[in-house]
């Protein structure tokens, strides 16, 4: 059995992955309590429903703190389990709901609508370490939907390595575990022959490959990533995202995306993300 669990934030976009999970042919439900989700699985499982696909979160209130718990239950009986954390920053949280004109799921409390958001990620905090992250500030729909097909695809085998470009000037991103800042290498959008092409093509890929530095700071941050990655294993991480950012997130931080994930390739499950050439 396959179940995908959504959560996180409220506002962040986890009814599109849900309706894209759902027209992918998955059961879905939407805002159950996690203490219902075990006996729902046992009745899907009982009735052939192999994929499932439930959103929980902070509308259950405390009691989605013991979703780590029951992950870890599941995941015992056989079941492949994937849990799906989505977010977003508050400026975006706070715009969309002004759009939208809706109510916050915690605005009855009486809490005014930043505060709600700030209850909402002290509640699901908890969550972080088994799920993977994905921060739909910047993003449009049919790229949120894109990656979480593309993240439902992928074949579950213990720690998944992601690797994300991004550019500085649009923010770090808040689904990353560790970021690294190659804005002091030299900058192929300076050279007009480059400028309209990304760190995927051969002469920007090259261009990087003959600067001495690049290729040292590529090596330290693979070195890094290679020693530590075992120790993520053993601490039963599902997932562990690096970001890594340049100016405008698409010559120099995509190349060495590109190359790491490769060089990782044979020995994990490494998969790449680049958000300013997918938005």
């Amino acid at each position: 059995m396959q179940l995908i669990l959504i959560t996180g934030l409220s506002g962040s976009g986890k009814s599109v992955a849900l309706a894209v999970l759902e027209d992918a042919g998955f059961y879905c439900v939407d805002n159950l309590p996690v203490a219902m989700v075990g006996g729902l699985v046992d009745t899907l499982r009982a009735s052939g429903n192999d994929r499932v696909a439930l959103t929980v979160d902070a509308r259950t209130g405390n009691t989605v703190a013991g979703l780590p718990d029951l992950v870890a239950h599941l995941r015992e009986e056989g079941i492949d389990v994937r849990v799906i954390f989505l977010e977003a920053k508050a400026d975006t949280l706070i715009r969309r709901y002004s759009e939208t004109r809706r109510r916050h799921p915690l605005s009855s409390s009486g809490l005014t609508l930043p505060e709600c958001i700030a209850r909402e990620r002290e509640l699901v905090a908890g969550i972080a370490d088994v799920a993977h992250h994905i921060d739909s500030s910047d993003l449009a729909p049919n790229t949120l939907r894109n990656w979480i097909r593309d993240f439902v695809s992928l074949p579950y085998s213990g720690l998944t390595l992601l690797f994300e470009s991004f550019g500085f000037k649009h923010g770090i991103p808040l689904d990353a575990d560790f970021v690294f800042d190659v804005r002091c290498l030299p900058n192929p959008h300076y050279d007009p022959q480059l400028r309209p092409l990304t760190g995927r093509d051969a002469a920007v890929a090259d261009f990087l490959r003959a600067t001495p530095d690049a290729m040292r700071m590529l090596e330290d941050i693979y070195r890094f990533v290679a020693d530590w990655l075992p120790a993520f294993d053993r601490d039963n991480r599902s997932y562990l995202t690096v970001a890594i950012g340049c100016t405008g997130g698409r010559h120099r931080s995509v190349f060495f995306v590109e190359t790491l994930a490769a060089r990782f390739h044979e020995n994990s499950q490494a998969r790449t993300r680049h958000r300013e050439l997918d938005t």
